[in-house]
C-alpha cells in the first residue's frame, strides 16, 4: 500500500478515529474514578487535594501520548524560578489553541490557579474538580467586573506563592487566526509588580478545537524569557506579550510545519472556486 495512495489515506483516517474514539472513551472513565475524592474534597488539604486532582490531567497526557500518538517537545522551561519560594507566584501568560495546554500547563506548574470561563463549572463531575482547585472563573460577558475579578483574585493567588495562568484571548483559535490579546494579563503584572512568562505552543496544528479526530504528532511549548512589568504601562507590556508569543508562534510554523493552516487555506480555496495550475 503506497503511503501517499488513496487507500492509504483511508486507512489513515480510520486509525485515526479509532484512536481519537478510545481516547474519548478512556478520557470519561479516568474522569468519573475521581468522583470519591470530589465527595470528600473539602476534607483534603489544598496542595494534597490539587495534586491528586491534577492526576486526572496527567491520566489525560499520557493517553495524549500513548493513545492519540501525540507527543510533545518543551523549550526554555529552565527560564522559570524554582516554584514554591517566597511569593509571590509566577504569572504565566499562554497562547491558547486546543485543550492540550490546560492539561499541561497545571500538572507542571505549582499550584496553578488559571482564569476560565465560569460555565465550565457547571460541567457535571469535570466542573467539581474544577472547583476545587480555585480557579479565577469569570463571567466573560461581565466586561469591567470580570476584569476586576482577573486582578483581585490574581494578585491574590500569587500572593499566595501560586502561580497564575492566563489565556489572554480568552478562548482557544485556531493556528491561522487572528491573535486578540486582551489586557487583564498586562494589567494583572504591572498592579501585582511581577514579570510575565510568555509561552508559545502550537497545539492546534494536531488538536483542533472542535474537531473529534486528533492526528498524531509533536506538539511544541516554549517559555520565553521573564517580561518585566515594572515602569510600564499595561497597554504597551500587552503589546510586547503579543509581540513575542506571535514571532514565536510564526517561527514554529515556519520551522515544523502546520497541518492545520494548510487544510485552512485549502478549504477557503475551495469555497472560492480558485485552484492553484501549473506555470
Amino acid at each position: 500500500m503506497k503511503r501517499t495512495g488513496p487507500l492509504y489515506r483511508l486507512f489513515d483516517t480510520l486509525m485515526v478515529a479509532l484512536r481519537s474514539t478510545l481516547f474519548q472513551i478512556l478520557s470519561i472513565l479516568s474522569l468519573t474514578s475521581f468522583v470519591p475524592i470530589l465527595l470528600v474534597g473539602n476534607l483534603i488539604p489544598f496542595k494534597r487535594r490539587y495534586v491528586i486532582l491534577f492526576g486526572y490531567g496527567r491520566s489525560v497526557l499520557w493517553l495524549t501520548r500513548h493513545i492519540l500518538g501525540i507527543r510533545w517537545e518543551v523549550e526554555g522551561f529552565d527560564r522559570l524560578p524554582e516554584p514554591g519560594g517566597p511569593p509571590p507566584g509566577r504569572l504565566i501568560v499562554s497562547k491558547h489553541q486546543s485543550t492540550w495546554e490546560t492539561m499541561f500547563l497545571p500538572t507542571e506548574l505549582y499550584l496553578a490557579s488559571f482564569v476560565l470561563k465560569k460555565e465550565l463549572l457547571w460541567v457535571p463531575i469535570f466542573g467539581a474538580g474544577l472547583k476545587a482547585i480555585r480557579p479565577i472563573a469569570i463571567d466573560r460577558k461581565a466586561g469591567t467586573q470580570a476584569l476586576k475579578q482577573i486582578l483581585k483574585q490574581g494578585k491574590d493567588a500569587l500572593a499566595e506563592g501560586r502561580d497564575v495562568i492566563i489565556f489572554p484571548e480568552g478562548t482557544r483559535l485556531p493556528p491561522d487566526a487572528e491573535p486578540d490579546y486582551k489586557i487583564g494579563a498586562a494589567m494583572l503584572a504591572v498592579q501585582a509588580k511581577v514579570p510575565v512568562y510568555p509561552v508559545a505552543v502550537d497545539s492546534g496544528c494536531l488538536w483542533r478545537k472542535g474537531q473529534f479526530l486528533k492526528r498524531p504528532g509533536t506538539i511544541h511549548v516554549v517559555f520565553g524569557p521573564p517580561i518585566e512589568s515594572t515602569g510600564k504601562r499595561a497597554d504597551a507590556l500587552n503589546a510586547e506579550i503579543k509581540a513575542w508569543i506571535e514571532t514565536e508562534q510564526q517561527r514554529m510554523y515556519r520551522e515544523y510545519g502546520c497541518a492545520a493552516m494548510n487544510d485552512s487555506r485549502n478549504a477557503s480555496r475551495d469555497a472560492s472556486g480558485t485552484t492553484s495550475t501549473p506555470d
